[in-house]
């Protein structure tokens, strides 16, 4: 569909023949040829599309922005955060802390100690694996919390937990609940971006990033790798600009045809405003992911010369360009459950590591070096931790009662540790932050008070914390 329409607002017989034409017959036609217009199911609508936020912020915010690296699959706390002296006393001897809940109890085995050293960290002194030289040398900007909880050892609902923080499937997850409560700052690019594995989706796929009950525009709108980023953005190679433009207009004319036809539906002005948005992403999306404007000392510093660090580097140097372009939370997800170290646990950490440590600690101080993190929070956290028993001869099975993660920038303590576990890094014993917790505290430094950022559901105004069932409460001890 290359032929050039023609619409002049001021011509009563094209008004009149557009008015006959079956809106919906049109566009089921011809939407193969109009590749823009597919996006509008993905773009925000209403108060989004607008910058306008659904719920005002109730305090000073001390950010306005989230990057989350998930790591898939549960990382071992043991052997990369939190270190203990039991675990290599100890170590192919029979566990002398009593039960232990495991996952594949059959497969249990004695305690296993890690190989690796740890050593001090910057000035604060912060204790870390030698698999994570480039997170030491970020020690004085994070906050690490070894003293995380959750409430499930399977990979599905702990997934399920810490996104949307209930163990159903289906549900509003935080990008989505943050969205909708702070609306986006760049109309012409979507406030909520994943960008994906280019080995595949994570275990739970979609669920990741899923707005559950809240609109579908509060979803993540999925970055992938390759020519075609997004899909339907590329004009088809047989459709000049000029042809495009065209097409844009007629159906623009279309469009508000029909609106005139249908005042009292609220939500068609904002859907065709997003036809306008589709047609800005065309421009926005391939410069924002057009790293060729990077410095090679940026892209070097990401490890984008690396074949080791080039992948997960350009995500993260990708994610600082969004976010430096005004999108509200952009997280990084890995394919699979890499993490889920169930056999030869340190060969894997060393690998995954290697392939990590980099470009999440280049991406800290690149927000910090352009002024960005002061507003921006990164999060680096998988679903739960790991056992300090061996699963087979190398292996590490789930644990929910104890896991480590760390936050840097938008408010959160730089240099400090949070929490302890007990000897044998089994347990969080010492300032427990469970998953509704840690999730109270990113709305409350994002400006946000979370048991009232609500929408109404089921015949209840529900929220992502449900504080009544879950007392999730604001950990200000992890807060400057």
């Amino acid at each position: 569909m290359n032929r050039a329409f023609t619409i002049a607002d001021d011509d009563s017989s094209n008004r009149s023949a557009i008015a006959e034409i079956n809106r919906r017959a049109f566009l089921g036609r011809y939407a193969g040829g109009i590749g823009s217009l597919a996006l509008a199911s993905m773009l925000p609508r209403g108060q989004v599309a607008r910058g306008e936020s659904a719920i005002p912020p109730m305090q000073r915010p001390t950010a306005k922005a989230v990057i989350c690296l998930f790591q898939h699959g549960g990382p071992s706390q043991m052997d990369l955060f939190d270190p203990k002296s039991d675990l290599q006393k100890f170590h192919g001897n029979p566990y002398p802390g009593g039960e232990l809940e495991v996952h594949f109890d059959k497969q249990k085995g004695n305690v296993l100690g890690s190989p690796y050293l740890f050593r001090n960290c910057g000035e604060c002194g912060m204790t870390l694996s030698e698999l994570l030289p480039h997170t030491g040398r970020i020690a004085d900007d994070i906050t690490l919390v070894r003293s995380m909880s959750t409430e499930s050892v399977d990979h599905e609902s702990a997934l399920r937990l810490i996104h949307s923080g209930k163990f159903m499937s289906g549900l509003p997850t935080i990008g989505a609940w943050t969205v909708y409560g702070l609306g986006a700052e760049n109309e012409n690019l979507p406030a909520y971006v994943v960008l994906a594995d280019p080995g595949g989706l994570p275990v739970d796929g979609e669920k990741n990033w899923s707005s559950g009950w809240l609109p579908a525009v509060y979803q993540g709108t999925v970055f992938r790798s390759g020519p075609s980023p997004v899909l339907n953005l590329q004009t088809p190679s047989n459709i000049s600009p000029a042809a495009r433009q065209n097409q844009l207009r007629f159906v623009d004319a279309i469009n508000k045809q029909h609106l005139k036809r249908h005042p009292e539906n609220s939500e068609l002005a904002a859907r065709i405003a997003n036809f306008e948005t589709a047609a800005r992403m065309q421009m926005a999306v391939p410069e924002v992911l057009d790293l060729s404007q990077e410095t090679e000392a940026t892209k070097k510093a990401y490890g984008l010369d690396n074949p080791a660090t080039q992948e997960y580097g350009t995500r993260c140097l990708t994610a600082r360009r969004l976010i430096e372009r005004g999108v509200r939370y952009v997280q990084i997800f890995m394919a699979g459950q890499p993490w889920d170290t169930h056999s030869k646990n340190a060969e894997s950490l060393k690998g995954l590591c290697a392939r990590t440590d980099q470009p999440s600690a280049a991406l800290v101080q690149d927000l910090k070096q352009r002024g960005l993190l002061d507003e921006t929070i990164v999060l680096w956290t998988g679903e739960f931790g790991r056992q300090p028993v061996s699963q087979g001869a190398d292996g590490r099975d789930h644990n929910r009662r104890a896991f480590s993660l760390w936050l840097a920038g938008g408010g959160f303590r730089a240099g400090h540790v949070h929490g302890a576990t007990d000897d044998f890094s089994y347990q969080s014993v010492e300032q427990v932050v469970n998953v509704h917790d840690l999730h109270a505290t990113l709305l409350h430094a994002l400006g946000i008070e979370h048991d009232s950022l609500t929408y109404p559901y089921d015949g209840r105004e529900a929220s992502l914390t449900d504080a009544e069932v879950t007392h999730a409460r604001v950990v200000h001890e992890l807060l400057a």
